[in-house]
């Protein structure tokens, strides 16, 4: 199919602006079929040599998600050391992670030592591997929009330090830290922008050359 209709163009406007970085969660669980679902995503995406480099781990025990969180924790008081004044207590007013409550933690890895691809495009970029992992993550987390869960993206972590709780294989490298589940509310408004920690631009620039 090459040609889409109006009402499915309006609906993914919407999808894309209905997603949200989400922190606060509801801890019902999320039926594995669902999550299925929205993994096996990671399947359409496309990747730079199709070397699909993309590596889930789903951190389930009670032990390596309670590390992950003291993970958090301890770089979360580390970035607050960098501010003061204002910016310091808006920074420590806000909610980085979803982490206690998801119920779901899905680490995701780039294997940059795969084979797979043959090395078509990563040679002379191989960052590219990467940037496949990210699109793909964004394919996966349109379609968990779409079932109604949330997904919120930890980037205040120790990579080095979660590799070693994960046992993580050398060459594989941290691309996200992602918790997903059932959101406690909806909103198109970041919370970042709605704390005032940030404003969105009010239009994409764009230059030529």
């Amino acid at each position: 199919m090459d040609t889409f209709s109006d009402d499915f163009r309006a609906g993914l406007h919407d999808l894309m602006r209905w997603r949200r970085d989400v922190r606060h969660f509801r801890t019902d669980p999320v039926d594995q079929t669902l999550l299925d679902q929205c993994l096996n995503t990671f399947t359409l995406a496309p990747s730079v040599g199709l070397s699909e480099p993309w590596r889930i781990i789903r951190v389930t025990s009670d032990a390596a998600r309670a590390q992950a969180i003291e993970n958090f924790k301890s770089a979360n008081a580390k970035a607050l050391e960098g501010y003061d004044g204002d910016k310091a207590a808006l920074y420590a007013s806000l909610k980085l992670s979803g982490m206690q409550e998801a119920p779901e933690h899905l680490a995701i890895y780039c294997d940059d030592s795969t084979d797979k691809g043959a090395g078509l495009g990563a040679g002379s970029m191989p960052e590219m591997r990467r940037y496949s992992v990210v699109g793909a993550i964004t394919l996966m987390w349109l379609t968990a929009r779409a079932q109604g869960l949330g997904v919120g993206w930890v980037s205040v972590l120790d990579p080095l330090r979660l590799n070693a709780d994960l046992a993580i294989p050398k060459g594989w490298t941290l691309v996200a830290y992602l918790c997903l589940g059932w959101p406690r509310a909806h909103t198109l408004t970041p919370e970042l922008e709605t704390k005032g920690w940030e404003a969105r631009a009010p239009a994409l620039h764009i230059e030529t050359r």
